[in-house]
């Protein structure tokens, strides 16, 4: 049962300046990894005189900042992710990034304002709310699993209560701007990181029957591998594998004794991540045995699947609903191949993480340039949105 709520999106539309003017400064200063001595210092300066007890992480830059409400109750967690993406920008906007080679391609720096907007909410109805608050603000999303040490740094007793539900979201210009969208169940993949080297023997190009050529065998290997998921994997519980690099030899006449694959591998269930590794290291093996080469396989694991908790997911549609309306609510017909390490916190807790749209009103959703694209630009009226939302979650678990 939702309880009900004042009109968070006129309280929210209050902040926005002070929210765009947040998020345009920290889109200014991106900061790449677990260290962010930049942001985190933004971060504490826009939640400074709200009534917080402020958790300072010392492994990162993780801040998890508890708002008590002014009666006894259950404790909820709100994430805003806040690292940046090594790469470099081409927006041309007036607050583009002043860090050379780093920029804020994937939203985490409207995400990172929503959740200080909330805060700022909910901090106003501080007295109201039965339960806790914890605003975890993470450093280490692209990559640094920095989810995975704020908890082993103990964010979920930040408040002394472990939480009972857990929220997150995630811009993207692929949806319209304001329209809420997720779904139950997995919804982001596994994303593994694989390194194959196939060794075989140098020599001279114009005589490869004196060497042993171990490029023809990596990408015999690529084809190989390729060929068994379509013919391994069940459909209806889909991967993939992808070699994004290819790294051999020094010049056109030689030779090398090495060839080097390395790629990524996505999985929404735990069965097709484990074979999929099967698949790597036997195709792989027996490729290179064929040709009297030898190869290893070497498997990173990465973020697990994120698995949207099924009750937690409708109550956050119930409450999006009453929001914006059944409109703007979209159900996600497929989860995403895209991987989060917000899916270890939703191991720990039951959670969701809905997207928000967020694509220029001038574009179609499709048409602009997507999360990680050096041009992406995101729709600021949308932090609207994700403010509300946010505050309308909290309020909603706490007042069951």
């Amino acid at each position: 049962m939702v309880c009900a709520v004042p009109d968070l999106l006129a309280t929210a539309r209050d902040l926005q300046d002070d929210i765009v003017r947040l998020r345009r400064n920290l889109h200014r200063h991106p900061e790449i990894g677990n260290d962010l001595p930049i942001t985190r210092g933004l971060v504490l300066e826009a939640l400074d005189g709200l009534p917080l007890e402020l958790n300072l992480h010392e492994t990162t830059s993780g801040i998890a900042a508890v708002l008590r409400g002014g009666r006894p109750g259950e404790t909820v967690l709100l994430r805003g992710d806040m690292d940046a993406l090594p790469m470099p920008e081409d927006t041309k906007l007036d607050f583009a990034s002043e860090h050379e080679g780093a920029m804020h391609a994937c939203g985490h720096d409207l995400h990172t304002s929503m959740v200080v907007g909330a805060a700022r909410l909910l901090s106003e109805m501080k007295n109201d709310l039965a339960g806790n608050v914890v605003f975890m603000f993470q450093p280490g999303e692209e990559g640094y699993a920095g989810a995975k040490l704020m908890l082993q740094e103990g964010l979920l007793d930040s408040s002394g209560d472990r939480p009972t539900g857990a929220f997150a979201i995630h811009v993207s210009p692929w949806f319209a701007s304001g329209t809420i969208n997720h779904k139950p169940g997995p919804a982001m993949a596994s994303a593994d990181e694989v390194l194959i080297t196939v060794t075989g023997r140098g020599g001279h190009a114009s005589t490869p029957f004196l060497s042993l050529d171990p490029i023809p065998i990596a990408a015999e290997i690529v084809l190989a591998v390729e060929t068994a998921i379509t013919r391994r994997i069940n459909v209806f519980d889909p991967g993939v594998i992808t070699f994004g690099s290819i790294r051999a030899g020094t010049t056109n006449n030689v030779i090398p004794e090495q060839a080097q694959l390395s790629g990524t591998i996505r999985a929404f269930s735990e069965t097709t991540r484990n074979e999929l590794h099967l698949i790597l290291e036997r195709v792989t093996t027996h490729v290179a045995a064929a040709h009297a080469a030898e190869a290893t396989v070497d498997i990173k694991s990465g973020y697990p699947v994120s698995i949207n908790d099924p009750e937690f997911a409708a109550f956050v549609t119930d409450v999006a609903v009453d929001l914006v309306g059944n409109d703007a609510v979209i159900p996600l017909p497929t989860p995403i191949m895209g991987a989060e390490d917000w899916s270890y916190v939703m191991s720990e807790v039951p959670g969701t993480m809905s997207f928000l749209g967020a694509c220029l009103p001038e574009l179609e959703p499709g048409e602009s340039p997507g999360n990680h694209s050096n041009r992406v630009v995101f729709h600021e009226d949308a932090m609207t949105v994700g403010v509300a939302l946010h505050s309308a979650v909290a309020i909603g678990h706490l007042g069951r």
